[in-house]
């Protein structure tokens, strides 16, 4: 008994020295995992703070064109409109089938892609579309005609038609949907953007002969007023619009050779080679290749 009674005393004094001096694993951990939170903090807040500053400056300049698209618009909507001279409450409104058009010099490309003024006289002319009405309503039925063009089209149509006024200090020309013999999108006329305009019909004409069936020569000067009736169809418009909304079938189709009236068409040169807008009532038969 007396041996247990001075072994306790150590015992307790042991355990007591043990947990007061010697740090547990619990509290190592913790500092390194505080040691390295700071570490890594320090690493990452000037990333974070780059984003932040990347944030910020796209949203100052996403709000700055914002800004400048905006005061663009309003600059435009205040800037006032004349016709003729005179000032007008706001842009112009075709209304019905009238398309309001920007005529531009018609322009040639040569083979390396230079584009020269053309010099003939009896095309017909070219222009850009500035607004177009929403169409018009038959006269019986009341459908809509709907208009085939859009503003940015370029369109081509007869010198003489239309009412040609001045508007914010540019030539213009009011026509109807009916006046526009093709349109397309682009600098300049394709085979593969030109669309005819409802029933127009596209036909590459057949090179005038020179020489008649007996033989006989004939002058190049005698034949340069001649226009040939004949030709290969390379594009057929939509059709023309009935009283009921729906679009009346073509007489012919692409690669048909076809005979139309004399001086029914509309010269028109695409490409370098010489061609004739004709409306469809104007063919008169189909030939054999």
């Amino acid at each position: 008994r007396q041996r247990a009674f001075f072994r306790r005393p150590a015992l307790a004094l042991s355990k007591h020295t043990n947990t007061e001096h010697q740090p547990t694993f619990t509290t190592m951990a913790r500092s390194r995992y505080s040691a390295l939170a700071i570490v890594l903090a320090s690493i990452l807040a000037p990333s974070s703070a780059f984003t932040s500053s990347n944030n910020i400056a796209t949203r100052s300049s996403a709000a700055t064109s914002s800004t400048l698209y905006m005061s663009t618009v309003e600059a435009s909507l205040k800037k006032p409109c004349t016709l003729d001279g005179k000032k007008i409450r706001g842009p112009i409104t075709p209304l019905g089938n009238f398309v309001l058009v920007k005529t531009k010099d018609t322009l040639d490309a040569t083979d390396g892609g230079i584009l020269l003024p053309d010099q003939s006289k009896e095309r017909p002319t070219e222009g850009e579309v500035v607004a177009a009405g929403p169409g018009k309503l038959h006269p019986h039925t009341g459908v809509r005609i709907t208009c085939p063009i859009t503003a940015g089209d370029s369109v081509l149509f007869g010198k003489f038609d239309g009412h040609d006024m001045n508007y914010n200090e540019e030539a213009v020309t009011m026509i109807r949907d009916d006046d526009i013999l093709l349109y397309y999108r682009g600098v300049r006329m394709t085979l593969e953007n030109v669309i005819p305009c409802r029933d127009y019909v596209l036909v590459e004409l057949t090179k005038a002969k020179t020489e008649t069936s007996s033989g006989i020569v004939v002058a190049e000067s005698v034949m340069k007023d001649y226009q040939p009736c004949e030709g290969k169809v390379v594009k057929v418009g939509e059709g023309r619009m009935t009283s009921t909304g729906e679009f009346s079938d073509s007489p012919v189709s692409v690669g048909d050779k076809v005979k139309f009236k004399d001086y029914s068409g509309n010269a028109v040169k695409i490409e370098g080679k010489e061609h004739m807008l004709v409306r469809m009532v104007d063919i008169l038969c189909g030939l054999k290749a």
